[in-house]
């Protein structure tokens, strides 16, 4: 088995690993909303991808915000007694 003859120097070492890096991605600007987005994908602020519209981006908005609103009617409701006895009876 192949053993080497001197240690390589934590220079050389970084030296050969220099080229082994992550680049940053290469961003566009989508030309419907002018915002950064990935080349080739479709734009996560509103939806579009070569000029037609694939996802309804404010139709996710406003059901996120309706969920959100239930949510804390649903905390804002004080239990009482009864309340607690017809959640035992389902």
């Amino acid at each position: 088995m192949a053993v080497p003859k001197q240690r390589k120097t934590k220079s050389r070492r970084n030296q050969r690993r220099m080229h082994i890096h992550l680049d940053k991605p290469t961003l566009c600007i989508c030309p419907q909303c002018k915002e950064k987005k990935l080349a080739h994908t479709l734009c996560k602020e509103c939806g579009y991808y070569k000029g037609k519209e694939v996802i309804d981006v404010l139709k996710d908005k406003t059901k996120k915000k309706k969920e959100e609103e239930k949510g804390e009617e649903k905390k804002a409701k004080p239990l009482t007694m009864e309340g607690l006895s017809k959640k035992e009876k389902k």
